[in-house]
């Protein structure tokens, strides 16, 4: 059984800078590409990034282009996100997801998902 558990979200003011990071366990980390998803209050989840198992490749949402990295540390079983700038529509509840697909961009393609962590973007 695949679990992943995140952390690292918490209330920031705008133009600040947080890094979160997934940590899976269960099943070979490296066998797996992993997403950053996010889901604001009333609203759809949202694809952020993506990472290839071998960390070659990533992908952003235009929204992360340029502000955001993922990064992968496969001897630490740990995906992170480091985000930059930040602005209030970045506010939302942040998930990593593993996937056995080669970097998708769509929920429905991950199949293991984590708890969530809040990011909050206020002054």
């Amino acid at each position: 059984q695949v679990q992943l558990v995140e952390s690292g979200g918490g209330l920031v003011q705008p133009g600040g800078s947080l890094r979160l990071s997934c940590v899976l366990s269960g099943r070979t980390f490296s066998s797996y590409d992993v997403a950053w998803f996010r889901q604001a209050p009333g609203k759809e989840r949202q694809f952020v990034a993506a990472i290839s198992r071998s960390a070659g490749r990533t992908t952003y949402a235009d929204s992360a282009q340029g502000r955001f990295t993922i990064s992968r540390d496969n001897a630490k079983n740990t995906v992170y996100l480091q985000m930059n700038n930040l602005k209030p529509e970045d506010t939302a509840v942040y998930s990593c997801a593993a996937s056995s697909a080669v970097l998708r961009i769509n929920a429905f393609d991950y199949r293991y998902w984590g708890q969530g962590t809040q990011v909050t973007v206020s002054s």
